[in-house]
């Protein structure tokens, strides 16, 4: 690996890697530590590698704000449309495809 002028480390791209990666300096409790780094060794991978999945998954993990907000648009609709009964609905849904 080589620095680039930007500060970035620079390597090979090889399949699932990337051509430059950046150091950062984190601070975590002793404990998570030692649990991070005994499931990175579990996994056969290491402790950089095992950060950057644990990070790409919670990004991808939908907006727990956003979440809320789509489930009180469906409880809001559920409450404008007022009590039925679901056999009614089955019933109707039946007897207009005759």
């Amino acid at each position: 690996m080589r620095e680039s002028r930007s500060g970035k480390a620079s390597c090979q791209q090889y399949s699932g890697l990337y051509s430059s990666m950046s150091k950062v300096m984190v601070s975590l409790p002793e404990d998570l530590l030692a649990e991070l780094d005994a499931e990175a060794e579990r996994r056969s991978t290491s402790r950089s590698a095992f950060l950057a999945a644990a990070a790409r998954r919670e990004l991808a993990r939908p907006d727990s704000e956003r979440v809320a907000a789509a489930i009180a648009r469906s409880e809001q609709r559920f409450d404008d449309a007022g009590t039925f009964e679901a056999a009614d609905l089955v019933r109707n849904d039946r007897d207009s495809r005759r």
